[in-house]
């Protein structure tokens, strides 16, 4: 008999079984993610734009735009699965998707380098939110078991993230790039198979599916829109692939808008009216709403401008590591799994910690953790800046110095990522809920273009394609000097900010 009609859910180590098949399948959509993005980099500045003086500036300009659309995506593809699609074929299909990009990205040709980053765009949109939701909608409301649940999830996630620099940056350094990025389309093929037969064994028993099949039914210009959305999918990665293209301009120096590409343009006209809608809907508000919104938007906030140097570690951060560090054990594509690493490491740790001084009654309200999670970022970064008083004579420094970095930015992490999504949820009104969710998702999206930003800012122009040593070390550390100054000068101003916003938090701790 189906599980579908049994009375009882499967339950596997006290949890629903359906959770074990989305933590492998994230787990290894994961591993493709972090995979990939340890070589892509260091590929597109030692491959793609290698006869570029420009070529930093070119990576810095394609890993944020492609980045901010990554996150971008995930509002879209959230939006179409719980109108449309339902979780199972949302999941289905960015899979598919995202395993086609890693594949096409083991082409060696420009073109198919572009088409390929569009389809992991697209396909995550799909496959990232859904994914997540979908455990917490494997448990009833006010099951205790949701928070445990959701923390093996995530430790799915570290795990993949961790094991994939390693192994994609082996093969890329020992065989070659496109033997590391087909081995992470191997990765995505192996978690889209593991929820596949997820589905067929029946462990998800009723969820997840779509939430109205007459609506998949239903014709839009002759087409069902099961069909159309597949279609208009798969139309969408070439037009994105000439929205990161658009690169071009802004590395020969003939853009119109100076600095600044097709992405940044848009994500500029997004923001000023997300900002212009906020504005309106806390006008609405009630004075104790007005509140407790202005501070989910001010956590969104903070949050955008920790991504904005946490997710250096794929660009700046790893071509300094190539350039610049003493690497012995691992090169560095493989550094990327550091932060994973330390998250698995620390997780356990610091959730006890917070346990504990709940007990105490000395718990920091979120304010106060997101103002440590921004000084512990600046001290990393002014860790890293000091490691220029240890160069060699060629201006390459211990690695160390970038363990201690990695090691102070997870922590970081673990003040303020696991905790601000709920607050998110707990602050915002009931009505308006799915939009400031859609808004948080946004901050990593927006993060990138700080990337970008920073990044541009720290390129290396050169005409030699094996730069780095003493001709690289001081912009470098200039820059994470710089970093960590804004990043303590941000912190000291939530801090000093914290008390206020811890009243107008009112009754959410």
């Amino acid at each position: 008999m189906s599980d579908l009609t049994s009375t009882k859910e499967p339950e596997l180590f006290g949890h629903p079984k359906g959770l074990f098949y989305l933590f492998f399948a994230e787990l290894w959509e994961r591993f493709s993610f972090y995979g990939m993005r340890a070589l892509l980099t260091l590929y597109m500045v030692n491959e793609i734009f290698e006869a570029l003086v420009t070529r930093d500036l070119a990576a810095a300009a394609v890993y944020s735009s492609y980045g901010s659309l990554v996150y971008a995506s995930t509002v879209v593809g959230g939006r179409v699965s719980d109108k449309l699609l339902g979780f199972r074929k949302s999941i289905l299909l960015g899979g598919a998707l995202m395993a086609l990009g890693h594949f096409v990205l083991a082409i060696e040709n420009d073109i198919a380098f572009f088409l390929a980053l569009a389809f992991i765009v697209v396909g995550n949109g799909f496959f990232k939110p859904n994914i997540s939701t979908f455990v917490g909608a494997l448990y009833k409301d006010g099951d205790q078991r949701k928070d445990s649940g959701f923390t093996i999830f995530y430790m799915g996630i570290n795990i993949g993230g961790f094991v994939a620099p390693l192994l994609c940056g082996w093969l890329g350094r020992e065989y070659g790039w496109h033997y590391g990025f087909g081995l992470a389309g191997i990765g995505m093929l192996t978690g889209l198979l593991v929820f596949w037969n997820g589905m067929k064994s029946g462990v998800f028993q009723d969820k997840g599916l779509a939430p109205k099949l007459e609506s998949l039914e239903k014709k839009v210009l002759g087409v069902k829109q099961k069909i159309l959305v597949p279609i208009l999918s798969v139309l969408a990665a070439p037009i994105i692939a000439l929205m990161l293209y658009s690169y071009k301009a802004v590395a020969g120096g003939e853009s119109i808008f100076g600095d600044q590409n097709v992405v940044n343009i848009i994500f500029k006209a997004v923001g000023v009216f997300i900002l212009g809608y906020m504005a309106f809907i806390m006008y609405k508000c009630t004075p104790s709403e007005r509140k407790k919104l202005g501070v989910a938007l001010l956590i969104t906030l903070f949050m955008t401008v920790f991504w904005g140097f946490h997710e250096l570690s794929g660009s700046v951060i790893t071509l300094f590591a190539e350039r610049n560090v003493n690497l012995k054990i691992i090169d560095a594509a493989q550094t990327n799994a550091l932060n994973s690493m330390f998250i698995i490491i620390l997780s356990i740790p610091i959730s006890l910690l917070w346990t504990y001084l709940a007990k105490k009654k000395r718990n920091p309200r979120t304010p106060y953790k997101f103002g440590l999670g921004l000084a512990l970022a600046g001290i990393c970064f002014y860790v890293l800046s000091l490691s220029g008083g240890a160069a060699d004579d060629n201006g390459m420094v211990p690695f160390s110095y970038l363990l201690i970095m990695y090691f102070l930015l997870s922590i970081g992490e673990l003040f303020m990522s696991p905790v601000g999504l709920s607050k998110i949820t707990d602050l915002s009104p009931q009505r308006i809920v799915a939009f400031m969710m859609g808004v948080w998702f946004l901050s990593s999206a927006y993060a990138f273009q700080v990337v970008g930003f920073i990044g541009k800012k720290l390129a290396i122009e050169s005409d030699d394609a094996n730069v780095g040593g003493l001709d690289s070390l001081d912009t470098y550390i200039g820059g994470f000097e710089l970093i960590a100054q804004y990043a303590l000068g941000a912190a000291v101003i939530v801090l000093l900010v914290s008390p206020i916003l811890k009243k107008w938090m009112q009754e959410v701790h």
